[in-house]
């Protein structure tokens, strides 16, 4: 995200030299698949000690989420379509929300070798009733559950929260550049997720000192930019 950020902080630096344009109107800011899921990785994978991998194809106002899951000796490799129905990034809140479009598919499912010890008839037994619990008893599909249960979501209303102010509120520089700029929500293309943004005024015009503070942290960040553009 801290790379994702600094390409919106480089459209606010623009911004900031042009008198004309220091309103507080929303602009647009493409992220590229890749990019972002890098930062999924750096954020959220990484944090998370029983989520091998968690990423995310872009299609035009869908997208595909993909995880794989460790858990009590199984690796459970999960894939549902969802649709991005918030994605609000300010100083405060961090966060996207998405909504479940479909049901759960496994792609596969592995067991370390204490799991074999028991017999892997048992466990897929197992995994195969707990699904059919979800969806005949509870009417409800396992993705949430097992996320939250990992604590990589949220389930309210039967929306699924992602959080991240947990992880991006220790960075400096993502949090400086959101007392800049603050994202209202975001589209999904075809490999592109196009955040829209708005420049804050009061981030943007303050002191003499925090404005030289600010353009240099600006500054700092456009190396950064530069290295992503491969993506």
């Amino acid at each position: 995200m801290r790379n994702i950020f600094s390409k919106v902080a480089r459209g606010v630096r623009e911004v900031y030299h042009r008198a004309e344009d220091l309103i507080e109107e929303e602009r647009e800011f493409p992220i590229s698949e890749n990019l972002l899921n890098a930062q999924l990785k750096r954020y959220v994978t990484d944090n998370v000690e029983q989520l091998s991998d968690i990423h995310l194809n872009l299609y035009d106002d869908w997208l595909y989420l993909f995880a794989t899951v460790n858990y009590k000796g199984v690796q459970a490799n999960l894939a549902t379509k969802l649709r991005l129905v918030q994605m609000q990034f300010d100083r405060n809140v961090q966060r996207f929300v998405f909504e479940q479009e479909g049901c759960t598919e496994i792609i596969d499912i592995h067991y370390d070798e204490s799991v074999k010890k028991l017999g892997i008839n048992f466990h897929k037994i197992g995994v195969n009733l707990a699904l059919w619990w979800f969806k005949n008893i509870k009417n409800t599909d396992p993705l949430g559950y097992i996320l939250e249960k990992l604590s990589v979501v949220t389930v309210k209303d039967g929306l699924l929260y992602l959080d991240l102010n947990r992880w991006l509120g220790k960075v400096d520089k993502i949090m400086s550049t959101l007392r800049k700029v603050e994202v209202n929500h975001a589209v999904l293309r075809p490999q592109t997720l196009v955040v829209k943004a708005s420049v804050k005024l009061a981030g943007l015009l303050g002191t003499d000192e925090e404005q030289q503070a600010s353009t240099a942290d600006l500054s700092e960040q456009a190396p950064i930019i530069n290295e992503y553009r491969q993506y």
